[in-house]
């Protein structure tokens, strides 16, 4: 099995020639898996570009991160916006893992998902192994049950009589009674989407410990039926105040069986792997929309992430419809006025001091002045993730547009503080604009 690390737009070897690869390198054969792998994939465009890119003697990914599985091979994607940082690798993880918990509501918990990651282990390993721990404390709590319709030929009543079947089947066997009857039993559609979670992970789990649990954990759901993965029961899962401590596993359930926004994508029927994907865009986005509500929380502002949904364009004439739609990151909202639209960005932000721009895209700045005017709103953010080049203190450029007198305030935000430092950062950069309107 060869295992390999990479960072956003980092390249591996690629060994064309015959014979075994050398350490650190991928032969032809496992490169071309994990670029079938990366075009298969639903972030892909159609030719998986966007994910790996070929150059025959190495293979290059791109603004992707997370774990790349094929047969024999997996390639694991870290986030990496300090290109004069030197971070191992164990600190990079443990920052993807609780972003990835901020943004996805894992509620995995800073000591034990922050003491894995700071492991040698892959993204897929750590996820795995908080899956089959916290899977099994619960399980040992007991399962939740259910009543279930049986049937079944008893020689005394039981429920009730299906008196159809009695004297259909057993009309010359009175010492047999066909029983209805309702039982308490674990197979429970919560239940049934872990079991098969459990057994998908199992062929992927390395760490012998982690092995270990999820066959534990077969035995302890023993009870509940085998289903394929395409044939779950998502729909008929009620999280309730009965079951409510098993939400945080359900979720985590959902990121390795289900194609949400975050794409994890599977082959269960070949076994091939598991393919965990995040598109760090959208995953900085999700990490600063959670941070911003639990800054707000308890104030008069909400906050609406993808929402807005105002269209920038109408087709002139009688019935003319509307084109351009636009998607702001987060919206700030008093009551229903919208105080501040803030827009995030994956991007190395400009130090140098020569470029007058900082690095700022233009077609960024059309679109924040777009977003002014559609939702009638004076105060504007662009937030970029901060990195050493620009200083200690954060990011804060102020601009104010040249005609209608809007303000666009270009920031960053230090991902690499703590959860309570990063909300804290951004209730002071919400209430200064918001502070400065006024004055």
């Amino acid at each position: 099995m060869t295992h390999l690390t990479v960072h956003e737009w980092g390249r591996t070897n690629v060994h064309n020639g015959p014979g075994p690869s050398p350490s650190g390198a991928f032969t032809r054969g496992q490169a071309n898996a994990l670029l079938w792998a990366a075009r298969s994939h639903p972030l892909a465009n159609q030719s998986g570009t966007n994910i790996l890119i070929d150059h025959h003697s190495e293979i290059r990914a791109r603004q992707v991160v997370g774990v790349i599985a094929a047969p024999g091979c997996s390639l694991e994607i870290l986030p990496k916006i300090d290109v004069v940082s030197d971070e191992s690798n164990e600190t990079i993880r443990t920052r993807l893992v609780s972003m990835l918990d901020v943004a996805l509501g894992l509620k995995l918990g800073d000591g034990q998902a922050l003491s894995m990651a700071r492991q040698k282990e892959t993204l897929l390993d750590i996820l795995i192994r908080l899956f089959a721990d916290r899977l099994l404390a619960e399980t040992r709590r007991g399962l939740p049950r259910a009543y279930m319709a049986q049937e079944e030929d008893l020689a005394a009543l039981r429920g009730r009589l299906n008196v159809i079947r009695q004297f259909t089947h057993h009309a010359v066997r009175p010492d047999r009674l066909a029983c209805q009857f309702d039982t308490l039993l674990p197979d429970t559609p919560l239940l049934r989407i872990m079991k098969a979670c459990v057994l998908l992970l199992r062929r992927h789990a390395h760490a012998i410990e982690t092995q270990r649990r999820l066959d534990e954990l077969r035995f302890v759901l023993a009870e509940v039926r085998d289903i394929p993965v395409s044939a779950l029961p998502w729909t008929q899962v009620r999280i309730d105040r009965t079951n409510r401590r098993w939400e945080s596993l359900y979720e985590l359930a959902k990121l390795f069986l289900k194609r949400e926004w975050q794409r994890t994508d599977h082959d269960p029927k070949a076994g091939k792997g598991i393919t965990l994907l995040f598109a760090m865009n959208d995953l900085f986005e999700a990490y600063v929309a959670a941070l911003v509500r639990k800054a707000l929380l308890g104030s008069d502002l909400t906050v609406h992430s993808q929402g807005g949904l105002r269209y920038c364009l109408m087709e002139e004439g009688e019935g003319g419809n509307p084109r351009f739609q636009t998607t702001p990151d987060i919206l700030i909202k008093r009551h229903e006025q919208v105080e501040l639209v803030l827009d995030t960005k994956w991007k190395l932000i400009g130090c140098n001091p020569e470029d007058k721009k900082r690095g700022v895209s233009q077609s960024d700045v059309y679109q924040m002045m777009a977003y002014a005017r559609l939702y009638r709103c004076r105060d504007l953010v662009l937030l970029y993730p901060h990195h050493t080049a620009l200083g200690a203190p954060a990011l804060a450029i102020k601009y104010r547009m040249a005609e209608g007198g809007e303000r666009l305030k270009v920031a960053s935000i230090d991902v690499t503080k703590s959860i309570a430092e990063v909300i804290e950062s951004l209730r002071e950069l919400i209430n200064q604009n918001l502070c400065e309107r006024q004055l």
